[in-house]
Parts: C-alpha cells; sequence; structure tokens
C-alpha cells in the first residue's frame, strides 16, 4: 500500500532568499484574493462558478498585464495553487465543511506551494532543498525524508520559515494487532480508556496564559505600526508557537502511542464547534453563566480534540486497524451493567452511579465502555467506512443491549 506523509523543517535561508518568499507568498496571497473578489462579482451578476482552467487563464493575463508584472517575478505553480485553494474553498463551502471563503491579510497564514516534484531536488545527506526561482537552501534536518518528493511547502510563522515535504512510499500491508479501546475525552482528564487508564492533560495555553496577557498589555500601550509594536506582536506570535508546538508534541505522542498498541480505536463523534460556542447572547437576550462558559470554552480548545481525532484516524490506518467514530448521545448516562439510561446515573462530573442496580464507577471511564461497545455495535452493522468514519449508526436499543 502507498503511504503519503509530510516532513516539516525550519529552513534557514539567507536575507535575499527570505525576502523573495515574502514577494512568492505576497504574489500568491493577491492571486488568492484577486480570484474570490472576482467570483463574488460574478456570483452577483449571476453567471455561474468560474472554474480552475477559466481562472488559470486569467492568471495568465494578470501575469503579463501591465497592472501587475510584478507576477512574473514568482514561479507561475505556485500561484496556481492559490487559484486551487480558492476553488477547494468553495468546494468545502457548498459541502458545509468550512464557513464562505473569506480574503487573506498579510501575515496570516503566509506561503506558498510548488506542486511540480520534478522542480524539487532535495540533498538528503547535507539538509539541503532545491526550490524553483530560490536555490538551495539549508533546513534543520532533524530526521530523514522517506519515500519520493512529491510536492513541496514553504510558510512562514512567528518570525521563522518552514518547509513541509510531502512524500510517497510503498509499505507492507500492517497487519493490526493489540485489544480494542474506547476513548472519551474530557477536561479534567484528557483522554480516558475503557481498560481503566487515562492521559492527564498538558493544558499547553493554560500553562502560559498570564506571561502571553502581560505581552499583549504591553503591545496594546504601544503606537499601531511601529518598531516597538512590532516587537512586541513578534514576541506574542512567539509565545502562541510555543504554546501550538508543545500541545502539538503532546497529541501526536498520545495518539501514537494509543495507535501502536490498540487495534481498534473508537470516540466520540464530538460537535466542537458547537460546544465550545460562546454563551454572552445578545442585548434581548443574554446568557446565563457566561464566566463560567467562556472557561470552559477555553479548556475544550486547549485540548485539541478535533486534531487528537484526526491524529488517531490516520495513525490507525497507517497501522491497519479500524477507527470508529460513534454517536456521543447518552454515552454518559448509560449503565454498563444494566444498560439502564437516565439523567441522574451521572451524579457529579467524575462520579457515575446507576439509579437501577446501584453500580458505581468514574463517569469518564463508564462513557469510554459504552464507546467501545457502540464501536462494536458499529462494525458488527458493517458500518465501517473507507475513511474510518461509520455509515450506519447501530439503533440507541442495541448499543444499549451490547453495553448491558
Amino acid at each position: 500500500m502507498q503511504r503519503l506523509q509530510a516532513f516539516k523543517f525550519e529552513l534557514m535561508p539567507t536575507g535575499e532568499q527570505a525576502l523573495r518568499m515574502r514577494q512568492f507568498a505576497g504574489a500568491c496571497r493577491f492571486v488568492y484574493n484577486k480570484a474570490l473578489a472576482l467570483q463574488q462579482e460574478n456570483h452577483k451578476a449571476g453567471e455561474k462558478f468560474i472554474g480552475y482552467v477559466p481562472m488559470a487563464k486569467r492568471l495568465t493575463e494578470w501575469r503579463n498585464g501591465a497592472d501587475t508584472p510584478w507576477l512574473k517575478d514568482g514561479p507561475v505553480h505556485t500561484q496556481q495553487c492559490a487559484l486551487k485553494a480558492i476553488e477547494r474553498a468553495y468546494v468545502n463551502f457548498f459541502e458545509k465543511r468550512a464557513d464562505f471563503p473569506r480574503f487573506k491579510r498579510k501575515g496570516m497564514g503566509d506561503g506558498f506551494t510548488y506542486p511540480d516534484k520534478k522542480q524539487i531536488k532535495l540533498d538528503r545527506e547535507n539538509g539541503r532543498v532545491f526550490l524553483p526561482k530560490l536555490g538551495y537552501m539549508r533546513f534543520r534536518k532533524s530526521r530523514d525524508v522517506v519515500g519520493e518528493v512529491r510536492s513541496a511547502t514553504v510558510s512562514l510563522r512567528a518570525g521563522k520559515w518552514y518547509v513541509s515535504i510531502l512524500a510517497a512510499r510503498e509499505v507492507e500491508t500492517p497487519v493490526p494487532h493489540g485489544p480494542a479501546v474506547g476513548i472519551d475525552v474530557g477536561v479534567a482528564r484528557f483522554a480516558t480508556m475503557s481498560d481503566g487508564s487515562f492521559i492527564a492533560p498538558l493544558a499547553s495555553f493554560r500553562k502560559h496564559e498570564k506571561r502571553l496577557a502581560k505581552y499583549q498589555r504591553r503591545m496594546a500601550r504601544k503606537v499601531k505600526g511601529s518598531s516597538n509594536w512590532k516587537k512586541a506582536k513578534s514576541r506574542i506570535q512567539r509565545i502562541h508557537a510555543r504554546i501550538a508546538d508543545a500541545r502539538a508534541d503532546f497529541l501526536h505522542k498520545a495518539s501514537g502511542t494509543i495507535s501502536k498498541n490498540h487495534a481498534m480505536v473508537a470516540v466520540e463523534d464530538l460537535k466542537i464547534s458547537n460546544m465550545s460556542k460562546s454563551a454572552k447572547g445578545t442585548a434581548d437576550a443574554p446568557g446565563r453563566n457566561v464566566r463560567a462558559k467562556c472557561g470552559l470554552n477555553k479548556s475544550i480548545l486547549d485540548q485539541g480534540w478535533g486534531e487528537f481525532r484526526r491524529q488517531l484516524e490516520y495513525k490507525t490506518a497507517w497501522r491497519g486497524g479500524y477507527f470508529v467514530a460513534v454517536d456521543p448521545k447518552n454515552t454518559s448516562r448509560t449503565c454498563p451493567c444494566c444498560g439502564h439510561v437516565s439523567a441522574g446515573n451521572r451524579k457529579t462530573q467524575a462520579l457515575f452511579a446507576c439509579v437501577r442496580c446501584g453500580h458505581e464507577a468514574n463517569a469518564d471511564h463508564v462513557g469510554a465502555l459504552n464507546v467501545l461497545a457502540a464501536g462494536h455495535a458499529v462494525i458488527a452493522c458493517g458500518g465501517m467506512a473507507q475513511s474510518g468514519r461509520p455509515s450506519k449508526q447501530e439503533p440507541a436499543e442495541a448499543t444499549q443491549a451490547l453495553a448491558a
């Protein structure tokens, strides 16, 4: 089977190379925004969506036009990728996977992609990569790039440039090994397994929250756009990058350990965006317990549940295992012994006590057991889709019977 894997490294460009990369990123941002504006004007006029091929012809006109001749200084393939990105953004919006595309701002997600593998040369021994119109650049080689290079994406974050090299290789079809596990995610416990073990939360943002707030106050007192304001902003960006790096390292280690040791992984299909919505309300209908809900939302987003699920899904597939996402309804209210469902079973956030049979246990552990039972039910009904998401869902009565 073929495995696609990205290898990300920090680049060490010269001053001239860093300047040109900023120019290339700016050109791609300009093309993206211009294409988005054109799509919006076209929609207002009642015309059909402009596909990639006719939009690429317009890109040729822009590059050869008298108004934007500087577009020719950048590689055409990177600007074509910007057009593909706007098309993909519209598709995600139409299929209700994302919000409506928005215009890009300078300093927000600056980067560009080289899609042609023939133009990318990788010096694996010396840790260098050749990119069109940039030449060879050294990178911090933390590990070997395994496989054939397919594409390269250059990005800027917190003042540092990074390259993500996508490689493809053939691997033997893995054989899953280990028991099945159900996982219940939470705030007090990051992940509780059905075998009774759990992973403590990292709370990366909470650890740096006070320090971040201090430098945010300092930046607020500076004149916007001044040199001191830019220095303060750069420091805040570095703190955010450190928070994100710590969270990513924690999630990769946790998901890697779970996927290696279990043949089937079942998780709850949580709607995190709905769970973390603001409770502030409006002036006419103000919300309740706004301060408490704000703290809960912050803790939920700090855990990185969505990224944890994404990593579990592809890492489990890499190792030949099964990944199942089940309906989270009543997973923390169903007794794993008698199958009784009641809101009264959840005495506190941490204690589960069945009102029918008297079974007591940790509430997160009970939720993990019910998630595992629901995962077995989905697979038994042939509900495992190729992507790892269940195409069918076992009825609640059958799920309760299996849990009993």
